[in-house]
C-alpha cells in the first residue's frame, strides 16, 4: 500500500492546518522481526500513532492441536516461538501431564532444564545481536551468532536436531545426555560469562547505545502491571517476577539464582537486564551439569510407541512456565479420548507487543525501531 495524506487536517502549534502522513511499515520490513505490519500515522518524523496489524503468519496451531493424537502436537509448538522452540514443548508436555498419572525421573528433569535453559540462551544472545542491527551496528550480531551456534550444536548433540528439537515427552525426555556432553556444556558455561562481559564492554557504555536507548520506549511499572507484561521486559520495568522462583516447576527450587530487574523500564533497562540474565542462566545450566543424578530418563509406563497412545483423563487445566520472553501459558481440555479436545495458547510476545502504542506515540521513527526490537517478539508466537 502506498502512503496517502490523511484526510483529516490538524493544527499545529501556530495554528496552521497539516496533514498527517499515514504509512506501512511491513509486513516485510527487516526491523519488524517478522511479518508485523505496522500502520504509522508520522507528523515529519514524529510518530502521531502506531497500529499493529497481526495475522500474516497465522497458522492455526491451536486448532492442528484437536487433529492429532497428544505427542504429534508438540513438534507443532516449536514452530511457534522458534527462537527458543524446546520452552514451547515443555509447556505443553507440562501441561498435558497434569491430566496423566505420571511421575517424571529426577533425571529427566535435570536434563529438561538443561534443554530449556540452553533455549533461553541462544534466544537472548540472538535478541543481543538483532537489537545490535537494529541500531545499525553489526559487530554484536556475529559476536553473538558465534555463541549461538555453540549452543546449538549442544543441542543437536544432546536431541539429533539444532533447532525444533522434539525432546521432551510425556513423564521424561527422548534421549539421555551423550558421553562428555555434561562436561563439555559445563566447560562453555565457565566461558560464557566472559563472552557475555565482551559484548557488555562493547555495548553497555558505548555512547551511540546509550543515546540510542537511554530513555527510549518507557513503560512505567504500573501500566506494565497493567498490560499484563512478563518476562525480561517486565522486569526492566521493575518487576521481580519469574516463575521459575514465585511457582518452582521441575526442580528449579534446587538451583540458586538471581532475578535481573531494573526500573527505568526503558530499551536500555531491557539490554541490562537480558545480559545479566545470560548470566544468571549460565549459573543455573553449570548447577545442573554438576548435580543430575543417575537414573530412568521417561517413566517406564510411557516408554517407547506408547507415547502415541496416552490418553488422559476427562478434565482441564492450565499451566504456565517462565519461557525466554515471559509467561509462557496451555490451557488443555481433554475429553477422555486420545486427542485434545481444545488447546488454547498464552504467548508472550502477544501480550508483551500491547503497549507498543503507548510506548511509542510522541517518539522519532528510529526510537519506534529500537522500542519495537527491545520487546523482542516472534511472529509466529503472536499468531500461533
Amino acid at each position: 500500500m502506498a502512503p496517502a495524506l490523511s484526510a483529516t487536517p490538524a493544527k499545529n502549534g501556530a495554528g496552521k492546518e497539516q496533514q498527517f502522513l499515514e504509512i506501512n511499515m511491513g509486513p516485510q520490513h527487516p526491523s519488524t522481526h517478522g511479518v508485523l505490519r505496522l500502520k504509522l500515522t508520522l507528523n515529519g518524523e514524529i510518530v502521531e500513532d502506531v497500529e499493529p496489524i497481526l495475522g500474516y503468519l497465522h497458522r492455526s496451531k491451536e486448532k492442528l492441536a484437536e487433529f492429532a493424537v497428544y505427542l504429534k502436537f508438540a513438534p507443532i509448538t516449536d514452530r511457534m516461538d522458534y527462537n527458543a522452540p524446546g520452552l514451547n514443548e515443555w509447556g505443553y508436555i507440562l501441561a498435558v501431564e497434569q491430566l496423566l498419572d505420571y511421575q517424571v525421573p529426577e533425571r529427566a528433569e535435570y536434563l529438561r532444564v538443561l534443554h530449556g535453559e540452553l533455549n533461553r540462551i541462544g534466544n537472548h544472545l540472538l535478541w543481543v545481536g538483532t537489537m545490535g542491527l537494529d541500531l545499525g551496528a553489526i559487530s554484536p550480531f556475529w559476536w553473538c551468532w558465534r555463541e549461538r551456534e555453540r549452543v546449538l550444536e549442544f543441542l543437536e548433540q544432546l536431541a539429533g536436531v539444532r533447532m525444533h528439537t522434539n525432546y521432551v515427552r510425556f513423564g521424561g525426555v527422548k534421549f539421555d545426555a551423550p558421553p562428555g556432553w555434561l562436561k563439555r556444556v559445563q566447560d562453555y558455561m565457565a566461558e560464557l560469562p566472559l563472552k557475555i562481559q565482551e559484548l557488555e564492554d562493547l555495548l553497555v557504555q558505548n555512547d551511540i547505545v546509550r543515546a540510542r536507548m537511554i530513555g527510549v520506549g518507557v513503560l512505567p511499572k504500573d501500566r506494565a502491571v497493567s498490560y499484563g507484561v512478563t518476562g525480561p521486559m517486565a522486569r526492566a520495568s521493575g518487576i521481580g517476577f519469574d516463575l521459575r522462583r514465585y511457582q518452582p516447576y521441575s526442580v528449579y527450587d534446587q538451583f540458586d539464582f538471581d532475578i535481573p530487574i531494573a526500573d527505568t523500564g526503558d530499551v536500555y533497562a531491557r539490554l541490562l537486564v537480558r545480559l545479566q540474565e545470560l548470566r544468571e542462566t549460565a549459573r543455573i545450566v553449570d548447577q545442573a551439569c554438576k548435580r543430575i543424578p543417575e537414573g530412568p530418563i521417561v517413566d517406564a509406563r510411557v516408554e517407547g510407541s506408547k507415547q502415541l497412545r496416552v490418553k488422559p483423563r476427562k478434565g482441564e487445566t492450565y499451566t504456565r512456565i517462565e519461557s525466554a520472553k515471559g509467561e509462557l501459558g496451555y490451557y488443555v481440555v481433554s475429553d477422555g479420548t486420545m486427542k485434545p479436545y481444545r488447546v488454547r495458547i498464552r504467548g508472550p510476545s502477544f501480550v508483551n507487543l500491547a503497549p507498543l502504542r503507548e510506548m511509542c506515540v510522541g517518539s522519532k521513527i528510529p526510537d519506534l525501531i529500537a522500542t519495537l526490537g527491545s520487546i523482542d517478539i516472534v511472529l509466529g508466537d503472536v499468531d500461533r
